[in-house]
């Protein structure tokens, strides 16, 4: 979910209550849409981070945020240095119920006089942004993102300009109190579904929470205003009416919600979601803190999505270009196979030979090579004599053939390169940190798929950043998943014992799996869990009845020359499994 209104003003009173007099010691701009200031307050340090990113926008108090900052601070990094570094922070609050913190710092100016600058951090999705205005005549110095009219005509934010909120949403501020009657008037008149009808009429609701509302009145969701008594109504209100009591009070109970089954976050709020039932819930007193563990997997997941936007498509195309590459071969073999006929042709013309006279077109023969003599229409070239027409045919024939051997090796070569590039997506795919991404750039970079930066110093052949994933059976074996093509090398040659169980999905891209035996038989449970690893780390995850090749590792090969994470096998059994989540959750080692 996104943050809504109560998490948003929930954020801002922490905030207050924690950095209000402190001093701003530092700024950094680690995110081309991220700032982070090092704020010192009360002997206390704190690292605050706004973030104006289109999927992920946040603002909060962070405990774990190892960023790296770039060599040289952006424009916008610079420009906040100058007017907030040294300031004090004198307020923060949320402008109205909405999406927006406005945090106000006094600092000096160029003259040392005393001046308060605002920053106003707007949660709005795609449209988030980071402004810094002048507190006097709300006059804008600069933004994250700077808004022309070429991009919205409605809006403007550039430097110089009078800084505007967004246009106010069409809906009633829950903090300003409504009445029964207005209460229930507003929710009869909306055709569509109850929790609907609160978020869309309440201004800061979500969705979670417009259930959350509708789950302690013990109220269907999916009923309609209209549809519900007037005693249904009046008890959805006081839940309604409590709930923002609290909120105005400032009393909140900030929670993330878990799927244990498949260890995910679901959701999280700054009141109690008590509708997830049966799942785990962590409480803390700092709503930053529940912020950070939401977004601490998702915000790196998108990061790594938009860095490795140039490696995918550069990636993509070349699997477009081999694909179009293997059909062209393929229609090629298909009339290599069919060299044989040209042989028969050449043959028949050099033993019909009397019978032909220039100038003819064709001729008709008995094809003695066919088992019942049926007769043969071969063409000729008018222009040609019966011996040059002879030959042309055999001339065929041996380019044919050439070409068939020739095909069938550079088919090969697009198959193992095209199996190559798949594996890569998928491993850029199941990066965990930027440890994994790296690895797997410097592999494309030393197989000359992705160009090398200065200073480019190539890791050993078998140095790994990072480890392979860890499971343990339900009998207790271990089994290790490479996550790129480097560790399923390393898990493969170096890792495994000759006797140890290696599975991989049959002619799917996947990663590596090596259940440690060292030769004891491996029951029948544990070879199931560990090809229902196989096929959830490959191209496969979605797919029912994966089918999973597993061999002794005595009996994989690593052909010389071939590309990082490619092997060959034999005496191998298949296993087909539907990749289940759950079950690999449940096996991860904690």
């Amino acid at each position: 979910m996104a943050l809504d209104g109560l998490v948003v003003h929930s954020l801002a009173s922490e905030l207050k209550s924690k950095l209000v007099g402190g001093k701003i010691d530092r700024v950094h701009q680690p995110e081309s849409d991220e700032i982070l200031l090092y704020v010192r307050n009360n002997r206390e340090n704190f690292k605050v981070v706004l973030s104006s990113s289109a999927s992920n926008p946040r603002v909060y108090i962070a405990n774990n945020y190892n960023k790296e900052n770039p060599l040289k601070a952006p424009m916008f990094c610079m420009l906040l240095r100058k007017h907030l570094q040294g300031g004090i922070i004198t307020d923060i609050t949320q402008v109205g119920f909405e999406r927006i913190i406005k945090i106000s710092v006094e600092s000096l100016d160029e003259l040392k006089d005393k001046s308060t600058k605002n920053i106003y951090v707007e949660i709005m999705g795609r449209h988030s942004n980071i402004i810094l205005t002048h507190d006097e005549d709300s006059s804008i110095i600069d933004s994250i993102k700077r808004v022309p009219p070429s991009i919205s005509r409605a809006r403007q934010i550039l430097p110089a300009m009078t800084y505007e909120l967004p246009p106010a949403q069409d809906k009633i501020n829950p903090l300003k109190g409504t009445s029964l009657k207005s209460f229930i008037n507003t929710l009869r008149d909306f055709d569509g579904p109850i929790f609907k009808a609160i978020y869309s009429k309440f201004l800061g609701i979500s969705p979670t929470v417009a259930k959350e509302i509708c789950f302690r009145a013990n109220i269907d969701v999916k009923s309609k205003g209209e549809d519900l008594s007037r005693d249904e109504l009046s008890l959805l209100y006081r839940v309604f009416s409590d709930i923002f009591t609290k909120v105005k009070n400032e009393e909140f109970k900030p929670c993330i919600v878990i799927d244990e089954k498949v260890d995910k976050v679901v959701d999280f709020s700054s009141i109690d979601l008590t509708l997830f039932e049966g799942y785990k819930f962590i409480y803390d007193e700092s709503i930053s803190k529940i912020v950070e563990d939401y977004y601490i997997t998702k915000d790196f997941k998108d990061r790594v999505h938009q860095r490795t936007y140039d490696l995918r498509k550069s990636i993509s195309i070349k699997l477009d270009r081999l694909y179009n590459k293997q059909k062209k071969q393929k229609k090629e073999l298909s009339q290599a196979e069919n060299a044989d006929i040209y042989k028969v042709k050449g043959e028949l013309l050099t033993a019909y030979i009397y019978m032909i006279q220039k100038g003819m077109k064709s001729i008709e023969v008995d094809n003695f090579y066919d088992e019942n003599c049926v007769k043969m229409t071969i063409e000729l070239n008018e222009n040609l004599t019966p011996s040059e027409n002879s030959q042309k045919y055999f001339k065929k024939y041996n380019k044919l053939k050439t070409a068939k051997k020739e095909l069938t090796e550079q088919m090969a070569i697009s198959k193992d390169e095209i199996e190559y590039l798949e594996n890569v997506l998928l491993s850029i795919e199941n990066c965990e940190n930027l440890e994994d991404l790296e690895d797997i750039k410097e592999e494309l970079i030393k197989l000359g798929y992705a160009r090398a930066p200065r200073r480019f110093k190539p890791k050993k052949e078998m140095d790994l950043t990072t480890k392979p994933n860890k499971f343990i059976s339900s009998d207790g074996f271990t089994i290790l998943v490479g996550k790129n093509n480097k560790q399923n090398d390393y898990l493969t040659l170096r890792i495994a014992d000759p006797e140890d169980i290696w599975m991989h999905t049959k002619n799917i891209p996947g990663s590596h799996v090596i259940i440690k035996c060292a030769g004891s038989e491996v029951p029948d449970n544990t070879l199931l869990e560990g090809a229902m690893l196989a096929a959830y780390f490959s191209k496969g995850r979605m797919s029912s009845q994966v089918p999973v090749d597993y061999t002794m590792k005595k009996h994989v090969k690593k052909p010389s020359g071939s590309k990082p994470g490619m092997v060959i096998y034999e005496t191998n059994n298949t296993i087909y499994v539907t990749p289940e989540e759950e079950v690999v959750s449940k096996l991860k080692e904690n």
